[in-house]
C-alpha cells in the first residue's frame, strides 16, 4: 500500500525524504545518461513508467479490510537496472498522489524509498541471483517482479511499525501485524504480478528485440550477442569475403595466363 497523509510523524516524511532523495537524483542522471547513450528507448522508458503507474494504481480489497496492490517495479528494474526505476517510480508516485489521491505528498519520501528504490534494488538482485544459478531470461523477470514486490510492503510495514509501535510489543510486534495484515491477499498479487510481467516481457521480446539488443538488456546473460560484438563479426565476415572473392579472382586471372 502507499502510505496515505498523516499515517507518518513529520520527522520520519523528513527523515525517509532524505534518505530517498539521493537515490532519485542518481536516478535522474542515468535516465539521462541511457537517452543520451540509447536515442531510441524512449518508448522503453515509457512503457516501464506506464506500467508501474497502471500496477500500482489498482487497489484491490483486502480481506483484512485494508488494500492492497501490485508494484510493477520489477519490470523496468530488469531492463533499465534499479537506478532508473528510482526517478520513474518518484513519478508515478507524485501523480498518483495529485490525481488519485493514492499515497501523499508528506509521506512521498516513505513511498519512494520502498517502492522506486528497495522494490526495485531487491527484483534486480533476485533476477541476476536466478540468471548466475542457471535460469533462463523469463524465470528471472519472474523472480524480479515477485521480490519487488514483497519487497515493497516488507519496507512499508516496518516504515509504519517505527511510526506506530505496539503496546504491548514495540516496533518487533507491530511489524509482525502489518507483515501479517498483508500477506493474505500480497503474495497472490506478487505471483499475479510476477506472471503478467513475464508475459509483458515474451511480447516485448517480439516486438522490441532491437531495442532490448541496443541496451545492452539481453547480453548481460548471453541471451543474444551484444551490438558490438555483432557489429565486430559483421566487418570480419565483410572481410573475409572480400579476401576470397579476391583471391579467386586472382586465381582466375592466372589460370587465363597460361
Amino acid at each position: 500500500m502507499h502510505i496515505a497523509e498523516g499515517f507518518l510523524p513529520a520527522t520520519h516524511c523528513i527523515g525517509w525524504g532524505v534518505a530517498a532523495a539521493p537515490f532519485v537524483i542518481h536516478g535522474a542522471v542515468q535516465v539521462k545518461r541511457t537517452m543520451k547513450e540509447h536515442p531510441g528507448s524512449g518508448m522503453l522508458l515509457g512503457a516501464a513508467g506506464a506500467f508501474t503507474f497502471v500496477l500500482s494504481a489498482i487497489k484491490i480489497p483486502s480481506v483484512t479490510g485494508s488494500t492492497s496492490h501490485p508494484t510493477g517495479t520489477g519490470f523496468g528494474a530488469v531492463i533499465f537496472k534499479p537506478p532508473v526505476m528510482a526517478l520513474l517510480g518518484s513519478i508515478v508516485l507524485l501523480f498518483q498522489s495529485i490525481l488519485l489521491a493514492h499515497g501523499g505528498i508528506t509521506t512521498l519520501g516513505a513511498n519512494i524509498f520502498s517502492m522506486a528504490i528497495v522494490g526495485p534494488w531487491v527484483g534486480y538482485a533476485f533476477y541476476v541471483l536466478t540468471r548466475k544459478l542457471g535460469g533462463g531470461l523469463l524465470p528471472g523477470v519472474f523472480m524480479a517482479a515477485f521480490f519487488a514486490d514483497l519487497s515493497t510492503y516488507a519496507v512499508t510495514s516496518m516504515q509504519l511499525a517505527l511510526a506506530h509501535p505496539a503496546n504491548p510489543g514495540g516496533v518487533g510486534g507491530a511489524l509482525a501485524t502489518f507483515l501479517g495484515l498483508f500477506a493474505i491477499t500480497q503474495i497472490p498479487l506478487a505471483i499475479i504480478e510476477a506472471l503478467v510481467t513475464v508475459i509483458l516481457m515474451r511480447t516485448l521480446l517480439a516486438v522490441a528485440h532491437s531495442e532490448l539488443l541496443d541496451l545492452g538488456f539481453l547480453s548481460r546473460f548471453g541471451d543474444a550477442p551484444a551490438p558490438e560484438a555483432k557489429a565486430a563479426d559483421a566487418t570480419t565476415d565483410a572481410v573475409a569475403e572480400s579476401a576470397a572473392s579476391q583471391d579467386a579472382a586472382a586465381a582466375s586471372v592466372s589460370g587465363q595466363k597460361q
